[in-house]
């Protein structure tokens, strides 16, 4: 018997799978894939992310794959490009965009080094129940065919915004959003892209970054009404976006094209209970929205290491593992609920807010508020010191003075 079984490998399962390993826990992951295996999802990691994964001990490797460190941010709302530059802290750049197969794999090699058991082309098929508590799974390899069931004293979903564990507890959904914007991306050689860059254009927003084997990943997103006719012709939708960002699109046009388009329209925005009697949901499973701000890995991180402690503190410590759990609902909803409405705001497009535009334009040419403007807003330094009403007026003065004196000369 297992303490705990993961099902799904990837970031959110290879993740928690990790951090109850190196508990003590005895965890089984099982995933359907054979890694390292491709998705095709966003892949830039930020905000509290590359943290997490450096104090996990994990940074470290996945720079040593390949993957590019992204330490510039050039964001571009319509009013002018705004870039920081040297956005690190305590040795961690501001983010990192590596390819998916490789991050999964990462995660899963440290899990497994950490003790954690891993069958990967390992199919769950149904869920063993005691009542109404999960103690299970009925599952087959495809390689020998053979059906086996394993028990646990919790079984975590890790398995995506179309979770069979969800399905199968009947897990409640709340603050729910129906899906508003679609995306498609592909990869290019060649672009000279060194930093992430992000543009708002009317109804699109498009994002570039560095990513694995000197490719530049580039995403467009539209409305969602928008869909049918885009997936109609995408190379045609996506170069005309394109166009009309001309500090980007000559760099990809002369570029190559090194993979097919990948789209998605399905990307419902959505919290579901992420527990319940024997079983536990983490990442997409428990908490999806769509990728507008990149929050699905870093946001995937953060529930990991949130639930992996709540199972510590249930099965370990003494604590009723009901209310540990609990605690791990509360403790999420009170970490993702402001950007997830902040998301689901500029997943639709929604006029710049005037007082963004104003600070944007009361700090332009200061490089150094512009980096603090930038690490605020990933939380590398408290967002209070930077998002203060007298830092805010001190800048807008500052600003105007400024003006005033190029007026006079």
């Amino acid at each position: 018997m297992f303490d705990a079984i993961v099902v799904g490998g990837r970031v959110a399962g290879a993740s928690t799978a990790l951090l109850l390993a190196r508990k003590g826990f005895r965890v089984l992951v099982v995933d359907k894939a054979r890694f390292p295996a491709e998705i095709p999802h966003g892949h830039f990691i930020h905000r509290q992310g590359p943290r997490l994964l450096h104090h996990w001990g994990v940074l470290d490797n996945i720079v040593r794959s390949g993957c590019p460190v992204v330490t510039k941010w050039t964001m571009d709302l319509g009013d002018f490009p705004l870039t920081g530059t040297s956005l690190v802290r305590d040795g961690v750049a501001f983010g990192y965009g590596p390819r998916r197969r490789l991050l999964d794999a990462i995660l899963m090699e440290a899990a497994i080094a950490s003790g954690a058991e891993f069958r990967e082309g390992f199919s769950v098929d149904d869920y063993v129940l005691d009542g109404t508590t999960v103690t299970g799974i009925r599952g087959r390899s495809y390689e020998s065919g053979a059906h086996v069931t394993e028990q646990a004293r919790i079984t975590v979903g890790a398995d995506g915004r179309h979770s069979s564990l969800a399905r199968a507890v009947g897990a409640a959904v709340y603050e729910v959003i129906p899906p508003l914007a679609c995306w498609y991306f592909s990869y290019w050689s060649g672009t000279g892209v060194d930093g992430l860059e992000m543009y708002l254009r009317d109804r699109n927003v498009i994002f570039a970054h560095p990513t694995h084997e000197g490719l530049t990943a580039v995403f467009i997103g539209w409305e969602i009404s928008e869909f049918p006719r885009v997936r109609r012709n995408v190379a045609a939708s996506f170069m005309s976006v394109l166009e009309r960002v001309p500090a980007l699109e000559p760099r990809i046009r002369s570029a190559r094209q090194e993979e097919r388009f990948y789209g998605a329209g399905d990307l419902p925005n959505f919290f579901r209970k992420p527990y319940g009697p024997g079983w536990a949901l983490v990442g997409d499973a428990g908490h999806h929205k769509d990728p507008c701000m990149a929050l699905g890995i870093c946001d995937a991180l953060r529930d990991a290491e949130l639930l992996a402690c709540a199972i510590d503190e249930g099965l370990s410590e003494g604590r009723c593992l009901m209310d540990a759990l609990a605690g791990y609902e509360k403790q999420r909803n009170a970490a993702a609920m402001q950007l997830y409405h902040q998301n689901a705001y500029q997943a639709q497009f929604k006029p710049v807010p005037e007082e963004l535009l104003a600070l944007r334009a009361a700090i332009r040419g200061n490089q150094e508020e512009t980096n603090r403007f930038f690490l605020a807003q990933e939380g590398m330094i408290p967002p209070e010191e930077f998002f203060n009403s007298d830092n805010l007026q001190r800048l807008k003065a500052r600003a105007g003075a400024g003006a005033e004196q190029k007026v006079a000369a």
